[in-house]
């Protein structure tokens, strides 16, 4: 009679045990599907993705060198908007005074050739490369170990040889626009030079060139206008370089939509804290040798 009981308690209520059973295994798989969508679509909005930025220094000797006037605002900017949008992001920066973007792998150099080296070793991993450094093309042909001392002869001319430097984009892409890689190229400018952007475009094998002026060296705003390997083009006049940065991000889009960038983001799982924009960051050194060091800020 107990039992009895019992079981009308139980068919009293809504459903039997093994209907609560069957109810609940059937919701707990439908939020697992739920659950996985959320995770694909978050995971397919996250990249790796490598900015490079500021300006390369080519030493004549221990206390000179030939280098510009890039800041690395631009590149830094850059590297914040892809933190905060979830993305895995490497910043390889020239010789600046900037702190590092919350959420961003840092990597100091200092040469032309030490960035080539730098980004040769993590290109093959990135989804994306936006190439903001402004790479001196010449390095003195030899660095004087001592101060260089031509005037001392009394002679009121001299000559310093100068050897070409590497193209650093060029030689990652091999002057080829690379599948499954956004590619993201500068051109500093000072006419209209458009027709020579789109040359370099296609010479440095990317998918879109940012064409600038020398107004926008050190400042918070710029023009610009960009170019696509297809042939579209966005013009952004007298934005703050956040914007443009933004903008830029947006481009990673398409990338994030092709499922080789789904598959890869997918292997990296959700996002860890260190990628997240409010966790710390983290700075490598990079020595002559290019030899990392890791120091937590």
């Amino acid at each position: 009679m107990a039992r009895a009981t019992k079981r009308t308690r139980a068919s009293s209520s809504a459903r039997t045990p093994k209907t609560k059973r069957a109810r609940s295994n059937g919701l707990a798989r439908a939020g697992r599907r739920v659950s996985s969508a959320k995770l694909a679509n978050t995971s397919a909005r996250r990249l790796r993705v490598l900015v490079t930025a500021g300006p390369t220094r080519e030493h004549v000797d221990p206390v000179r060198y030939l280098t510009n006037e890039s800041s690395g605002k631009m590149g830094f900017a850059i590297a914040e908007a892809a933190a905060r949008a979830g993305h895995e992001v490497t910043l390889i920066a020239g010789p600046v005074s900037l702190p590092t973007p919350r959420g961003v792998t840092r990597i100091d150099i200092v040469s032309a050739r030490e960035l080539l080296e730098a980004c040769r070793r993590d290109f093959r991993r990135c989804d994306a490369l936006v190439m903001a450094a402004a790479v001196a093309d010449w390095r003195p042909a030899k660095k004087l170990a001592a101060k260089w001392r031509a005037k001392d002869s009394g002679a009121e001319r001299t000559t310093l040889e100068l050897a070409r430097n590497p193209d650093v984009l060029a030689s990652l892409t091999g002057g080829r626009r690379v599948p499954g890689k956004t590619v993201i190229a500068f051109a500093l400018e000072t006419g209209s030079g458009v027709a020579r952007a789109r040359r370099k475009l296609a010479k440095k094998g990317a998918d879109w060139i940012v064409l600038n002026g020398p107004a926008s060296l050190g400042g918070e705003r710029t023009s610009v206008l960009l170019l696509g390997a297809d042939g579209e083009h966005v013009g952004l006049r007298d934005r703050s370089k956040a914007h443009v940065a933004q903008a830029l991000i947006e481009r990673l889009k398409p990338a994030c939509a092709g499922m080789g960038a789904i598959a890869r983001a997918r292997r990296l799982g959700p996002f860890p804290k260190a990628a997240h924009p409010s966790a710390h960051s983290t700075r490598i050194g990079v020595t002559p040798s290019v030899r990392p060091r890791l120091n937590r800020l």
